[in-house]
């Protein structure tokens, strides 16, 4: 069959912000491209915004703007539809009603999959559609795909990651510069990098959506942004950093997503988003200024590593471009790709019972029988300490105390003792430590 027998797939695209403006972009730059690699034109039929006359950072053909999205998504030619507005509603009810029509969708929405996927998902299922959301984590970096496919036949044992640019560069420029939080932030907001609000990312969720979706489709269970332990970067100090660099080591919010035996000995998942120490001979503690990386750890095929920009609309929109084209050959075709995997059902690990180690601060009385005690605290939790360092004398007698690995609860359990103590004025850091042995 020739491409002038094959019918024309048309395209809706929900929202023309900065995502939405790139793929209405490279929908026409491309378009002889895409329907090359599609095997079948692929048309803009129509773009849904929220006011006409707001400016865009692209030229929408005339007559495909309109504030009408829900009686967008259930017109006849109307067979994929791109959600990229964000956020719960409208979107879910735009997604549910575009598959109820027939049409696949390709969507970008983190925060709406990590609240409700399998409410999408089903739907999808019972409309024999797609739903694919490669741009939902991590930018243009392809992660999901791989997740889900590539390694569908492996074992995903630890999916570690930083994907969110915003906190990267505050943190980096906090390690390179010797800022202040409130000042790598500034700097952050000045350069376009930090929202005039940066809450959902300084605080932790994005990183935490994008976590729940990351262990969802690695340990093929439903986990959602509510399952996630999640911890900003709002209270990291230029001291933390600096103590940090002392161990060779920098300061990160990861996102990670692992296996763990739980207390009746089946795994479950162990999901959480904090900052926390790691080496500088990590993979991970090269990935500098607004860019995100995920380290990924299965059996068969070891350690993985996948890297580029996090955010963005161009990067962004060329993550949407690659799953419309998939979706488009699957109509083409009369099939569908991978749908929702939860069939392990893996219950999720509390962050209490979760292990890791904490690198602790504290200033102390600089008199005899301080360490003992310092030590009996550890040892009243059960928790096994790996290296004691003291810095300075007098009034500045401080202890940097770095554990092994042990349950989160019984750390934090530690931590509190501390604080209770007489000979303790202040535990003036916590963090948690990530990387090297346990």
């Amino acid at each position: 069959m020739s491409m002038g027998d094959k019918r024309t797939l048309g395209v809706a695209v929900l929202g023309c912000g900065a995502v939405g403006s790139q793929v209405v972009r490279l929908l026409a730059e491309q378009h002889d491209d895409l329907a090359a690699r599609v095997g079948a034109p692929v048309e803009l039929v129509g773009v849904a915004v929220r006011r006409l006359d707001a400016p865009r950072d692209v030229d929408v053909p005339e007559g495909l703007l309109t504030t009408d999205a829900h009686g967008l998504v259930a017109r006849d030619d109307v067979d994929l539809v791109v959600e990229v507005i964000g956020g719960i509603e409208p979107a879910r009810s735009l997604i549910l009603s575009a598959l109820h029509n027939g049409a696949s969708v390709v969507t970008a929405n983190k925060a709406l999959l990590a609240e409700d996927g399998p409410t999408l998902f089903e739907a999808a299922a019972k409309a024999e559609r797609d739903l694919y959301y490669e741009a939902a984590v991590a930018g243009a970096i392809p992660i999901l795909r791989p997740l889900r496919e590539s390694l569908a036949g492996d074992r995903v044992t630890r999916v570690l990651g930083i994907v969110n640019g915003t906190t990267n560069f505050i943190l980096d420029k906090m390690d390179t510069s010797g800022a202040g939080f409130s000042e790598a932030l500034e700097e952050a907001q000045e350069l376009g990098y930090a929202e005039a609000d940066p809450t959902a990312d300084v605080e932790g969720f994005d990183a935490a959506a994008k976590a729940a979706i990351l262990a969802s489709l690695a340990f093929h269970s439903r986990v959602t942004a509510a399952d996630v332990h999640r911890e900003g970067i709002s209270e990291v100090t230029a001291a933390d950093v600096a103590s940090a660099r002392d161990m060779d080591s920098v300061v990160k919010l990861l996102a990670i997503c692992e296996l763990r035996p739980g207390p009746d000995g089946q795994e479950q998942v162990a999901a959480r988003v904090h900052p926390a120490m790691i080496p500088r001979s990590h993979p991970l503690a090269s990935v500098r200024e607004a860019y995100n990386a995920v380290f990924v750890e299965s059996e068969a095929a070891g350690q993985l590593m996948f890297y580029g920009p996090g955010a963005g609309g161009a990067p962004t929109a060329s993550a949407v471009l690659g799953d419309l084209v998939t979706v488009a050959r699957n109509r083409l075709a009369e099939t569908r790709g991978a749908g929702e995997s939860a069939y392990a059902d893996r219950a999720v690990l509390p962050m209490g019972e979760t292990r890791t180690r904490y690198h602790v601060a504290i200033d102390v009385d600089d008199r005899a029988g301080v360490l003992a005690a310092v030590a009996n605290a550890f040892a009243d939790h059960d928790v096994s300490i790996q290296t004691v360092r003291q810095e300075g004398r007098g009034a500045d007698a401080q202890l940097v105390v770095v554990s092994h690995a042990a349950p989160d609860a019984a750390l934090s359990a530690t931590v509190d003792q501390l604080r209770s103590m007489d000979i303790v004025r202040e535990v003036t850091s916590v963090m948690r430590v990530e990387g090297g042995d346990e």
